[in-house]
């Protein structure tokens, strides 16, 4: 059933009907050895994810919660850990984890709404950039926020990682700004770059910065980007331990909006990485857009993680992950048994191709 439902999936079937098309097929039926499920059977397969004890632990004043998983999502993920060891390239022995969350419009009345006021469901995902290949992923109610407990799913990644990785790092935004994640990876010594919130002394601290001591990093058509080190620790660091380092980006319009006046606006970057200099590490840090947020497009644009299956949480969840598993089975498809030039294709491509 799993194997129907990757098959489904990666053929650009985005409903679990949808199968009913590739069961007409008596040479695939062939290829495969075995006649397709019914889409009966594989909703029962999927609503076989969903376990109502997980909710029973719940605060009962708690809206926005992070329910533990089900055994069998628990097995679905050591599934995707396989399919990510014995895919990836073990000459590649770094692993830069971008994480971030994506939301999923759904209009099902268990739904809930999410912080830009769209109701349905807000997973978080882990990509390691250098295969490609997502790690880790832990599907959400959409009122919960990026920022709730954020350790968990960044742990999980790590976790999943193969045992010859050395080199491990971490790029995310804001919600990752979490002191609990801070601490564990500074002691887990993995390097990071992650977007501070830019609380009132964090701005402050900007502001305060001279104008001799701010660089040029950009000029864009709109607005030029400056950058300077900042001098800040957060209210909750050890006073024992190494001070993160703060860089601080400043915003200035080139020309004022006709009918809006924009002023000078900053954001941060910290890290615990002192060996880059301040310039090559904001850059290394936006490098995240062109992996985490491909992948949420390709998940949810090119795969069916776009369309929930079912108005059972559990069932939701198996579905977004077989979708990353069938994103990390196309990814080692191309890599593995087609020709060099489909390396970089999409999933859309390959199905066109086909």
């Amino acid at each position: 059933k799993l194997e129907a439902l990757v098959t489904l999936i990666a053929a650009g079937g985005d409903r679990v009907e949808d199968v009913r098309v590739l069961a007409e097929d008596k040479g695939l039926e062939k290829l495969l050895g075995a006649p397709f499920p019914s889409p009966d059977a594989l909703l029962d397969f999927l609503g076989d994810f969903h376990d109502p004890q997980c909710w029973a632990e719940r605060p009962p004043a708690k809206k926005a919660w992070v329910a533990p998983e089900s055994a069998g999502l628990r097995a679905l993920e050591a599934v995707n850990r396989a399919v990510v060891e014995r895919g990836a390239e073990r000459g590649v022995t770094q692993a830069t984890i971008d994480h971030d969350g994506t939301i999923i419009e759904a209009h099902k009345r268990e739904a809930t709404v999410a912080y830009e006021g769209t109701r349905g469901f807000q997973p978080l995902v882990a990509v390691w950039a250098e295969q490609q290949l997502i790690v880790a992923d832990e599907f959400r109610d959409g009122n919960v926020a990026g920022g709730e407990d954020p350790l968990r799913s960044v742990q999980r990644a790590f976790a999943n990682l193969p045992p010859w990785v050395g080199e491990r790092r971490f790029r995310a935004d804001s919600a990752a700004y979490y002191a609990p994640l801070l601490k564990y990876l500074v002691r887990e010594k993995i390097g990071f770059a992650i977007s501070a919130d830019m609380t009132k002394e964090l701005r402050a601290c900007c502001r305060a910065v001279a104008d001799q001591r701010w660089a040029r990093l950009d000029t864009r058509e709109r607005e030029e980007v400056d950058l300077a080190e900042v001098e800040f620790t957060p209210g909750d660091w050890p006073r024992d331990a190494r001070p993160l380092r703060y860089l601080a980006l400043r915003f200035t319009p080139r020309q004022q909006e006709l009918f809006e006046s924009k002023g000078v606006s900053y954001h941060a970057v910290v890290t615990n990485r002192h060996e880059l200099d301040a310039a090559a590490l904001v850059r290394w840090h936006r490098q995240k857009a062109g992996t985490i947020e491909h992948v949420h497009r390709v998940m949810k644009d090119e795969l069916g993680a776009g369309v929930l299956p079912s108005t059972r949480f559990g069932a939701n969840a198996a579905w977004f992950r077989i979708n990353a598993l069938t994103f990390n089975v196309l990814t080692v498809l191309k890599r593995r048994a087609l020709p060099e030039r489909f390396r970089e294709a999409r999933r859309k491509r390959l199905r066109y191709e086909l």
